[in-house]
């Protein structure tokens, strides 16, 4: 495509390299919504009189419409027509988010944050399958190289930008910034991006054909990715599967998806094309974005906790020890999009997988004395990992696949790396909470009242309280509590470093599966 071409609209075509910026910024915007809002809703519970667990489901419901809605997000796209699709979703987005910004009550903003998901939800998707319809395979690794920025720095920077904007605006504004940025890439997307012709083809016969919406596909996929999402996203708040309510969302989120997959599987005309998985090269790319939204979106949300919780940093510092991560993310990405069509991708992989897990190994180091730049350092080899990653694997998920495909193929892969952070966040929520009693049990048993180190400490404690004029009969009350919150602080410092050092585990096993895809090759589709 180059800007000489003329679409099937009879218009003349924009050149790829003005239309990659302008969809990149588009996913940017939804997928910064993920995390832009986390650090505010203290704020906005205070604000609109509510608690903050009742606060969460701001987050909770975005994350289950925006689930729903991904994988479908490739048969809309085919039945009513990509572009107008995409422009749909941009204009419900802005809109969504205007409401969100003006709601008076917590539950009109929830309401409001539903409908947020469901219409961004297919951004991500659209953006990508755009991109790759409009550079040929040896040109598509630097368009992804855009898109991947977007994906990747957005949840690195949405707690920073989230913080300022709380600090010194309101919360509010978290979600009114999409509205002008909504408008302005309506205007643009419409006058610059064209259905390709394969696409408008397949359109016009679905259309002549008659639209069969499948019913029972949609609520079987609601169901279950929509009761999953509930279950990933309050399991460790309401203790897992001692809660009922958990239990139950499990159960129908496993009878929801077994059903879903059965009856996909038996259609002519699936909405969700899971046929696609049969190819080894997409399934493994399939599997491998789901452990990159496992370690991005899971060191992202760790790492702001652990030096808030045991550091005191406010939200705005949390936010700014990722920002230096998020930087080399878009250090790291046009780079490899060189790399691409010169390194076999494969060898991208494992340096990414490898040089992001050391970043996690450092992590897994920390003690209670580590300073901030230690801290970013460590953050910043890890994010550095994390840009080698994201645009090989999209590159040879699409190796085999057929052109009319994309827009199936990307909503899978989006939905992939969505649900790995969401199990990710997760799985490192519980890890820690459970990490921490459990290592507090280990170092209580090692204080004893026969232990000449712990005696020596006490008595130091003594001394130093007693220096600073305690009175001399709460000398040894105060001591004690000096102690019990030194062994909470070192076990929950021993819970992070365990969930840094099970993230590394993971990119480490990764390894070894990259050998089971096939050569990305230039030109290759």
């Amino acid at each position: 495509m180059s800007a000489a071409s003329t679409g099937p609209s009879g218009r003349r075509q924009v050149n790829p390299w003005i239309v990659a910026p302008v969809v990149a910024l588009a996913a940017f915007m939804e997928v910064l919504d993920l995390s832009i809002a986390n650090v505010a809703l203290p704020h906005i519970a205070g604000n609109l009189s509510a608690s903050r667990d009742q606060s969460t489901w701001i987050l909770t419901s975005y994350l289950i419409t925006n689930a729903i809605v991904l994988p479908l997000s490739g048969w809309l796209s085919t039945v009513l027509g990509r572009k107008r699709f995409y422009m749909g979703c941009i204009a419900g987005f802005g809109i969504a988010s205007l409401l969100c910004g003006m709601a008076p009550t917590l539950e009109l903003l929830i309401l409001f944050r539903t409908i947020q998901g469901l219409t961004g939800g297919g951004l991500q998707p659209a953006s990508q399958a755009i991109l790759a319809d409009a550079f040929p395979p040896e040109k598509r690794a630097m368009a992804f190289a855009m898109y991947g920025i977007s994906v990747v720095f957005a949840p690195a920077i949405g707690p920073t930008l989230g913080g300022w904007i709380t600090d010194n605006f309101s919360w509010h504004w978290i979600f009114l910034i999409n509205v002008p940025v909504s408008i302005g890439l309506w205007f643009l997307i419409d006058a610059l991006i064209q259905d390709p012709p394969d696409a408008v083809a397949e359109t016009k016969r679905r259309r002549a054909e008659g639209i069969r919406i499948d019913y029972i596909g949609f609520g079987l996929l609601a169901l279950g990715l929509g009761f999953l999402q509930v279950m990933l996203d309050k399991g460790q708040e309401d203790d897992w599967f001692a809660s009922s309510f958990i239990t139950a969302s499990a159960v129908i989120a496993v009878v929801g998806i077994v059903a879903f997959v059965i009856w996909e599987l038996r259609r002519d005309d699936p909405i969700v094309d899971l046929t696609l998985l049969k190819d080894r090269n997409f399934a493994v790319a399939n599997g491998m974005m789901f452990m990159l939204g496992f370690v991005l979106l899971g060191s992202t949300a760790l790492l702001p906790q652990f030096v808030q919780a045991l550091f005191g940093y406010s939200a705005m510092q949390a936010g700014l020890v990722l920002s230096p991560g998020g930087f080399m993310i878009m250090a790291a990405m046009p780079l490899v999009g060189r790399l691409v069509g010169i390194v076999d991708a494969r060898w991208l992989i494992v340096f990414g997988l490898a040089t992001s897990a050391g970043g996690l190994v450092l992590m897994s180091g920390f003690t209670l004395d580590v300073d901030f730049w230690t801290i970013a350092y460590a953050r910043m080899l890890q994010a550095f990992g994390l840009g080698f990653l994201f645009i090989p694997i999209s590159s040879i998920a699409y190796v085999g696949v057929p052109r009319g495909k994309n827009n199936a193929a990307a909503a899978l892969l989006n939905l992939s790396r969505n649900l790995g952070g969401s199990v990710g966040i997760a799985l490192l929520s519980t890890w820690l909470a459970r990490g921490a009693q459990s290592f507090r049990v280990d170092l209580v048993g090692h204080i004893s009242p026969f232990d000449a180190n712990y005696l020596q400490r006490l008595s130091e404690i003594e001394a130093g309280l007693i220096a600073n004029g305690a009175p001399a009969a709460q000398v040894r009350d105060l001591a004690l509590a000096v102690i019990a919150r030194s062994v909470e602080r070192q076990a929950e410092l021993m819970s992070y470093l365990h969930d840094f050092l099970l993230l590394s585990i993971v990119f480490f096993v990764l390894i070894p599966v990259v050998v089971l895809v096939k050569v990305s090759r230039p030109g290759a589709r």
